[in-house]
């Protein structure tokens, strides 16, 4: 039987996305949703910097154009035109990310005043925090890769208008909070209760833009230190562990990030957040692994949860080598290589979510087909993970 490499299996995956979505050859309408998009640059932006193939680059950054003209503007079945902002036309294109972006979902946001549905809520349009940070993210590694700041001056203008739409004060007056879920054009929260990460999401996503931001050769455009603040404040005393595969593959990967973070001197996120996301992670491996949900049949699975996991655990190991390696976080090692070493005793379960789903058969499920876009592009970026969870 022939094999197939990882890479050459994540590569064609993301032509396959590129061709189905109107991302190459161009149409329009292009299908663009900006999870599963924000995940696409970053394979895009990986298969660059491991085969030097401009193909990828161009990709990545034309993903990044599509992404911004369409999810950066009110949609085709809005009464509204134009950029989400609400600059003109050319003012627009040069801050694309000021007025955020759309989620992308299929159906229209609810009106004011339309009574709340859970269940409809899901397929409605808005903007969701956790997919803003998602797509900075994204940006940050465009600037990293390519060498144009562009992006990261992007990322930095949805950072402030991010946290400026998305935080309240609570009607108490105590702690600050965040609405998950805000109108296309932040005017009005849609989900007024807080995400369990959205706050962790927003303060290591402010950390990273802003350690970029630092090395811009046009000079600093102004600081992210009272967003971070911000985000810290409503992190305390918040609990983190989860037994969600998606959610604990986002504390693993942060993990990653917070500590290469470090070893740029950054002291905008602290060790003791490093050892909070450790011990968040262990917990939820040991209650993942308990539950027996990764041997149920391909009907009973969400793909893209589970691929959360996966590469989760691929940056746990890179964790470990970065420990290892780097004299910046080296001196942690006795205090929290420990824990990183009881991450990866359940390491085998990113091989085991790999190769199940690589099974055609399982690709054929409506868990599959009802998502298959971003199922396809986070598979990818399972097998290919560097893109996405290499920050420098």
């Amino acid at each position: 039987m022939e094999q197939h490499l990882p890479d050459d299996i994540a590569t064609d995956l993301m032509m396959d996305f590129a061709r189905a979505t109107g991302l190459s050859p161009a149409i329009s309408p292009s299908r663009r949703y900006l999870w599963t998009d924000a995940f696409g640059v970053c394979n895009f932006l990986g298969f660059y910097e491991k085969t030097g193939d401009a193909t990828f680059k161009e990709l990545a950054t034309g993903l990044v154009e599509q992404v911004h003209q369409v999810l950066g503007r009110f949609r085709d079945d809005d009464n509204r035109r134009g950029w989400l902002s609400g600059l003109d036309e050319r003012e627009g294109a040069i801050h694309p990310t000021l007025g955020g972006l759309r989620i992308g979902k299929r159906l229209k946001e609810r009106r004011p005043g339309e009574p709340f549905d859970e269940r409809s809520e899901w397929d409605r349009d808005g903007q969701y925090f956790h997919y803003l940070t998602k797509w900075m993210h994204a940006l940050n590694r465009a600037t990293r890769v390519t060498g144009d700041f562009i992006y990261n001056r992007w990322a930095f203008e949805l950072a402030k208008t991010s946290c400026a739409k998305f935080v309240y004060q609570s009607p108490s007056g105590g702690q600050r909070r965040m609405a998950w879920k805000m109108s296309i054009d932040l005017s009005r929260p849609l989900v007024p209760h807080m995400g369990q990460h959205d706050a962790l999401d927003g303060l290591i996503t402010y950390a990273q833009i802003e350690t970029t931001a630092a090395e811009d050769p046009q000079g600093p455009a102004g600081s992210l230190r009272e967003e971070i603040d911000v985000m810290n404040d409503i992190c305390k005393g918040k609990s983190l562990a989860t037994d969600d595969p998606l959610g604990l593959g986002t504390l693993l990967s942060d993990a990653y990030r917070v500590a290469q973070l470090m070893t740029r001197g950054g002291r905008l996120v602290s060790a003791d957040i490093l050892s909070a996301l450790l011990e968040a992670s262990r917990r939820g491996l040991e209650a993942v692994a308990g539950q027996g949900s990764l041997r149920m049949g391909a009907d009973y699975r969400i793909p893209f949860r589970e691929f959360g996991l996966s590469i989760g655990l691929h940056a746990a190991r890179r964790l470990k080598v970065l420990i290892e390696e780097d004299h910046a976080v080296a001196g942690l090692g006795n205090a929290i290589g420990p824990a990183v070493e009881s991450l990866l005793i359940h390491e085998p379960l990113k091989g085991a979510i790999e190769e199940f789903w690589l099974v055609p058969e399982h690709q054929k499920t409506e868990a599959w087909t009802e998502h298959r876009d971003i199922n396809m592009v986070m598979l990818a970026t399972s097998l290919s993970p560097v893109g996405f969870i290499r920050l420098f």
